[in-house]
């Protein structure tokens, strides 16, 4: 197993950090230098972030192999370069146009559409699902021996971007192609094929947010967050019994949003 601690050189004699390292590795100093980074583009590792997407749909664990030698060498979980927040933020412009396109809606409907993905959508949801996953982590997860251990908030919130990505591409990408002659229609092939894009959409996100804490050594029953894969196929099949099209209803909800 990778080991998931550094002893700084100039850490004291009982392995403690000194106070000076001690002080670069508080959340508020990794905030700083993580904000810090966002407003200077040419620091971020853009092709990085390009490979970490591309991987997040073939093989989302090489993603997070790659927290492990962070963990290594930086001594955090979380990301330090923001390069994969602002290609998503791009992918959220560029899809919420697109959806604002084959919905018909006009300049301004598509950029209210554009700031409640983003603000609510994306980030504050993100931020409700990060700060839970943190809680309940730390609180029931982590093993008894590693009480030294915890999860980062930032690794958290990392965490929900990972499974939101490919969520996004699925539900505000692909689906954009069938929601005007196939979704949205009254068939039965209608809501067969748009709630089955929800159902992978989401199925993969619990399957990624599963990878990211069961990559933790330091957390036990991580199979848990598996459980609720049961709830969405059970969800899915009484949607086809009853005729629910998950989709259209996506549609409505957000048309109404933006009158």
């Amino acid at each position: 197993m990778l080991p998931t601690t550094l002893v700084s050189p100039r850490s004291q004699g009982n392995g403690a950090l000194s106070p000076r390292d001690a002080a670069r590795h508080t959340a508020g100093a990794k905030r700083y230098k993580y904000l810090r980074r966002l407003f200077h583009f040419r620091q971020m590792d853009f092709e990085f972030a390009l490979w970490q997407m591309l991987y997040l749909f073939t093989s989302p664990q090489r993603v997070y192999r790659n927290f492990h030698y962070r963990k290594q060498t930086k001594d955090q979980w979380a990301r330090d370069d923001p390069a994969f927040l602002v290609l998503l933020s791009v992918w959220l412009c560029v899809s919420t146009v697109g959806f604002g396109f084959v919905l018909d809606m006009g300049f301004f409907e598509t950029i209210k559409l554009l700031l409640w993905v983003v603000f609510i959508d994306c980030v504050g949801v993100g931020l409700l699902i990060a700060t839970l996953m943190w809680f309940i982590s730390n609180k029931y997860l982590v093993k008894q021996q590693n009480r030294d251990y915890d999860v980062e908030w930032g690794y958290a919130f990392d965490v929900h971007l990972n499974a939101f990505y490919p969520l996004l591409v699925i539900l505000h990408f692909i689906q954009l192609f069938f929601i005007n002659y196939v979704i949205i229609s009254d068939s039965v092939i209608g809501y067969f094929v748009g709630n089955t894009l929800w159902l992978i959409a989401i199925g993969y996100y619990i399957y990624v947010t599963f990878l990211g804490y069961s990559a933790l050594p330091f957390l036990k029953n991580t199979a848990i967050l598996l459980y609720p894969f049961a709830l969405l196929i059970m969800l899915y099949l009484i949607s086809l019994a009853c005729g629910w099209n998950f989709t259209k209803m996506l549609c409505s909800f957000y048309k109404y949003r933006v009158k």
